[in-house]
């Protein structure tokens, strides 16, 4: 059973020391833009509610202005929340002190962003421990620790260059070793490979995937990018004009959109690739027919299930985890099924 590491409770941000008026109009149910309107203020998050779980990768997602930066800031407070609460492991952030809040950062949480944001003057190994110098750890054992995060994420014979010496991808690689030098449990990326080119970003997502599965942090990814959230993401959420709008794993995504806005970052994904083989069931088909066929689980994926159904000359069973009859896959249904997803592309 899955625990939550951050809680995320009726969260706001308007950008104001001021804030209480356009709070009021926004808990009356006035839109932003109204709220606007009425008190100049402007409203980046507006009564944000979520969990994280503990040693998921969760991605946020929305276009620009939709409030996902602001968010991700709230989180560990380089922004100031106006209403709400943000709990991590039941402990409230909002209401910490700033002393205690500056060592509870330096214990638990990292950070890396979109700009690579390295000192030029500083080598590898230097910028990678930078953290761990801030908090006041020896020379030699923060050295010895970087060190194997370096090798962890490939760098570590570049110990001794410079940042103008590596390529974007490297760099970045270097931001990421920064993160992980400290520990911390809980991870936070602002479309942090969002600067490198296709493949570099490809590598970087292969990258964290690989230590993520030795590692089980929680990871919280602001992303803009839908194939990297459906490919990266246990759990989505997506953004808009500060609300959130929709929240689900990528199967709930795509098999059911909340609206236009959301399906909006389908173009150009072919979301059939998304598929199981519960989403292919030809639902005209008559279950009785079947007389104990083939079968196949209902969480078979797409390219799974093709090479199953094409190298059958009879409709193929598909059970639930019971082992019940949800209905059959037939030549037909997978087509549809596939031409369907194709239109969105």
């Amino acid at each position: 059973m899955s625990t939550a590491k951050i809680q995320i409770k009726n969260l706001y941000k308007i950008f104001s020391d001021r804030p209480q008026e356009a709070l009021r109009l926004l808990k009356e149910g006035h839109s932003k833009d109204e709220v606007f309107a009425k008190t100049g203020l402007v409203t980046g998050v507006n009564n944000v509610s979520f969990d994280v779980n503990a040693g998921e990768i969760f991605v946020l997602m929305g276009l620009s202005g939709s409030g996902k930066s602001t968010l991700i800031r709230l989180i560990n407070r380089l922004v100031e929340p106006s209403a709400g609460s943000i709990l991590v492991d039941g402990e409230d952030l909002a209401k910490l002190p700033h002393a205690e809040l500056v060592k509870w950062r330096r214990r638990r949480i990292a950070m890396v962003f979109q700009s690579f944001a390295l000192m030029p003057h500083r080598t590898v190994l230097e910028n990678a421990a930078f953290g761990l110098e801030v908090a006041g750890s020896q020379k030699g054992w923060r050295e010895d620790k970087t060190m194997h995060v370096l090798e962890q994420v490939g760098l570590k014979a570049y110990a001794k260059k410079y940042p103008r010496q590596l390529s974007g991808g490297m760099q970045q690689r270097v931001g990421l070793a920064r993160a992980l030098a400290v520990d911390p449990d809980i991870l936070l990326m602002d479309e942090a490979f969002s600067a490198l080119d296709p493949l570099k970003r490809t590598e970087m997502q292969d990258l964290m995937l690989e230590l993520q599965r030795g590692q089980q942090r929680t990871i919280f990814f602001v992303s803009h990018d839908l194939e990297e959230a459906l490919r990266i993401g246990s759990r989505i959420a997506i953004m808009e004009g500060g609300t959130l709008v929709q929240e689900g794993t990528p199967h709930e995504i795509i098999t059911n959109p909340a609206n236009d806005y959301v399906r909006k970052f389908f173009k150009g994904v072919d979301t059939s690739r998304y598929l199981t083989a519960a989403d292919l069931v030809d639902s005209g088909y008559d279950k009785a027919q079947l007389n104990g066929g083939p079968r196949m689980p209902w969480t078979t994926t797409l390219p799974e299930a093709m090479r199953h159904v094409l190298g059958q000359d009879q409709p193929v069973g598909v059970v639930d985890d019971a082992n019940q009859l949800l209905g059959c896959i037939t030549a037909k249904s997978l087509l549809v099924k596939i031409a369907e997803g194709a239109r969105h592309a």
